[in-house]
């Protein structure tokens, strides 16, 4: 092992012991209950709930997936991504985060399934189990792509077995979120936001000079037909530029819908101290993640002008995620603090990952400890025994997803658009129709959330290979589908009860 990469090492252990030493710690200090592990006792500040919403969801995808898109095709699909997500964004926060707030409070619901099953009244959790199923199903994968990252990571930049980094990436994961839960989590992850930005601009600043400067990576980009139109794509295998529909656009730009349902995004709404500060909120959140996102699709294009001048590798395939790593080796190759720069961009790879896993897994611990095991299936817990089974199902999930992630040649970006669009189509319609339409009711949110989940699946393996109009991003139509399911058997069903009503007019007032 040479000394740039005892020095990347090191940093990066330095990193992971830190994240543990200050998620324990933060843990300790954390209110002992369901509340205080699943929401932090509803007392985090506006900072750390845009930072952590931010975090949570700029998966490793912000590092490796949309450079890696944008280093292999071009600004068309990973910029039109990245507008749908800046948009959603900001709609997010701005429709749903102070009603979601406002309600979940007034229902005391600490878990989405609760609050959505609370909202209609529910006698029998039949909502509250299909939803805490939902979460179940699409989480795990979306928590495995997030291994699989760093599995790629460590062994491109050590050459260490793939299935033993994947294991450690968990290990240090498990560690902080069982311990510390939300709490833990949300301080993790604005911490790990700060270091993200870190790695984002230092990497960019280094791949423009290694590139020749600023001129000389759009004078490449200029040489590569359609890979800077935002109507075009390029083909690698052909060299030759793809037109890039309105459809595909529209498809693309959908991303932006699966906000309104992530789950583990979400509660960071439900979190917040006052809902007055979600305004602030709002504003970090917006500007962060046009900045972060834009600047992660120019290291796409800065990596392919530094592997044309002969500094990288030429990459191919789900290899284009690894982008960042490989500028972030060239930079070690100039000395020992260099070295350690660079361990510390790759400790933002890290960063964006668990940032993301650690909510998730939370949130798929609550859907299975809170929803199933004491709504579903009314087993009564005290606290200490729910804070030993929701911890216990943080370590049964993640275990699960080691042995999803077990293939290295894994597109990180892939499994996390089909896990967005789960989540996505199945509990965004019914969020907005549970925050907006008095009408709505039980009978059409448990079929907007079942019609949804299916035709995720339906659409992506039956309908979208056919090629076509059909081949378009999943979210789309199963959003759409979900949305007329709920409007079609809350028309056709009886209204919802006086109660159910009334709770609805107390809380828009």
């Amino acid at each position: 092992m040479t000394t740039e990469q005892i020095c990347i090492m090191a940093t990066i252990i330095a990193y992971l012991c830190f994240v543990i030493f200050t998620g324990v710690m933060i843990g300790r200090r954390s209110k002992k209950s369901a509340e205080g592990f699943y929401l932090g006792g509803r007392g985090i500040g506006p900072l750390v709930t845009a930072m952590s919403a931010e975090a949570s969801d700029m998966s490793s995808y912000l590092l490796m997936g949309i450079p890696g898109l944008a280093y292999l095709s071009g600004v068309a699909d990973a910029s039109w991504t990245a507008i749908g997500l800046a948009f959603g964004t900001y709609l997010n926060f701005l429709l749903v985060a102070k009603r979601l707030r406002r309600y979940s409070v007034r229902l005391d619901a600490i878990t989405i399934p609760s609050f959505i099953s609370k909202r209609y009244g529910e006698k029998k959790p039949v909502i509250m189990c299909i939803s805490a199923l939902v979460i179940l199903i699409f989480f795990v994968p979306y928590v495995a792509s997030g291994l699989a990252a760093i599995g790629k990571l460590f062994n491109s930049l050590f050459g260490w077995d793939y299935m033993v980094a994947v294991v450690i990436g968990a290990i240090v994961i498990i560690s902080y979120t069982s311990v510390g839960g939300f709490s833990a989590v949300a301080t993790m992850d604005l911490i790990q936001s700060i270091i993200m930005t870190i790695a984002l601009c230092i990497i960019v600043i280094f791949g423009v000079v290694q590139a020749g400067g600023f001129d000389a990576v759009i004078d490449h980009a200029k040489t590569l037909p359609g890979f800077l139109s935002f109507g075009q794509t390029y083909n690698e295998a052909t060299g030759q530029a793809e037109p890039y529909g309105l459809l595909r656009i529209v498809s693309m730009m959908a991303w932006g819908l699966g906000y309104f349902g992530m789950p583990h995004i979400l509660v960071r709404f439900m979190a917040i101290r006052d809902e007055n500060e979600l305004k602030l909120s709002r504003r970090i959140a917006s500007t962060w993640v046009v900045i972060s996102m834009a600047v992660a699709v120019f290291i796409g294009i800065v990596g392919h002008a530094v592997s044309s001048a002969g500094r990288i590798p030429f990459l191919e395939g789900s290899a284009t995620e690894t982008v960042i790593v490989q500028l972030s080796n060239l930079l070690s190759k100039y000395g020992i603090f260099p070295a350690v720069v660079a361990g510390c961009i790759l400790a933002g790879i890290l960063a964006a990952t668990m940032s993301t896993a650690d909510s998730q897994l939370l949130a798929a611990s609550s859907a299975f400890s809170e929803n199933i095991v004491q709504n579903v299936f009314g087993v009564k817990l005290t606290n200490k025994q729910n804070m030993l089974i929701a911890r216990l199902t943080v370590v049964v999930i993640a275990v699960i997803a080691i042995f999803l992630a077990a293939d290295p040649d894994s597109n990180v970006f892939k499994i996390v658009s089909f896990a967005w669009a789960g989540f996505g189509a199945t509990f965004g319609p019914a969020m907005l129709c549970a925050l907006f339409w008095r009408r709505s009711n039980r009978q059409g949110i448990m079929a907007g959330l079942v019609v949804g989940a299916v035709m995720i699946f339906v659409w992506k393996f039956l309908i979208a290979p056919i090629g076509g109009i059909f081949n378009i991003y999943e979210l789309l139509p199963a959003f759409i589908c979900a949305t007329i399911a709920i409007v079609v058997v809350s028309l056709l069903t009886p209204a919802p009860e006086k109660a159910v009503l009334d709770a609805f007019d107390d809380y828009n007032q």
